[in-house]
């Protein structure tokens, strides 16, 4: 087996060349300055040089083992532990579909296997001509919005074969897209760059990152005791400040299952 099948690079590898490495060492030294230890910077330091070269590669790993006195190995096991440090180039464009249960179940694996027959790539497969790369993701932290797919980590939501399809067909044609929340997008590489820690420099950008949507916040309104829209004013969680009585009863008359009549939460059986 070899190192490409495990997923790891050959080593030794090549350093940067002296300019790139200089840059990438003055923004190496800020990372770094943040933290009082000093490894504590290697995963931004990882999105650092993701946003060099669209990938982790053999000399972005020897780069980060240097600014941080590590060995390729330590940082190896880094780099391979975590999905968003990727192992072969991203395109322009990376689409994570979610295809974890909720997605799944609502349309998530269909989406995810159109869209390879619709590029004509597999998993982790970027397109001829470096557009488009694609990855099944096991979560987008987006259930309420299911099936989601995401593009440079923006979301796109409650999407079908069809949109997914529309989606990634106007990318490659240079078309505007719009995520359906959060900041407009911008490459793979810019978008590592963020992650690693620097402000994304777009003006308006931060106004448009949004709060969170109608199906995100129905937990909390159903927990301060508001009703949901179509549902008649029923309550299904009682206002935790209105509290209960001694008698375990809520003070608009309701019991919490599983009170008994003495006020306790206890099992036994009542006289």
């Amino acid at each position: 087996m070899s190192n490409v099948e495990l997923g790891l690079p050959a080593l030794p590898a090549r350093p940067y060349p002296e300019e790139v490495r200089a840059r990438l060492a003055a923004d190496a030294a800020e990372l770094i300055g943040r933290y009082p230890v000093a490894r504590s910077a290697l995963l931004p330091l990882l999105h650092l040089v993701q946003a060099e070269e669209g990938f982790v590669s053999a000399t972005g790993i020897r780069f980060c083992a240097e600014q941080l006195d590590l060995t390729t190995a330590e940082v190896t096991a880094v780099a391979t532990f975590y999905t968003m440090y990727r192992r072969r180039p991203a395109g322009k464009y990376h689409v994570g579909v979610c295809t974890n249960t909720l997605c799944a179940v609502l349309g998530g694996d269909q989406i995810f296997d159109e869209l390879q027959q619709h590029l004509g790539i597999r998993n982790n497969e970027t397109t001829e001509d470096g557009e488009i790369s694609i990855e099944h993701i096991e979560c987008n932290a987006a259930c309420d919005y299911a099936p989601v797919v995401m593009v440079n980590w923006e979301f796109f939501d409650n999407q079908t074969p069809e949109s997914a399809r529309q989606l990634v067909d106007d990318l490659r044609a240079g078309e505007e897209v719009r995520p359906t929340r959060g900041a407009r997008l911008c490459s793979f590489k810019e978008s590592a760059r963020i992650l690693a820690g620097f402000a994304d420099e777009r003006a308006g950008v931060v106004d448009e990152s949004g709060a969170g949507g109608a199906p995100s916040l129905a937990g909390l309104r159903l927990a301060k005791g508001e009703a949901l829209p179509g549902t008649a004013g029923t309550k299904v969680v009682s206002p935790r400040h209105e509290g209960t009585r001694s008698d375990g009863t809520h003070r608009d008359g309701t019991r919490s299952e599983g009170t008994h009549r003495d006020g306790t939460g206890h099992e036994g059986t009542e006289a």
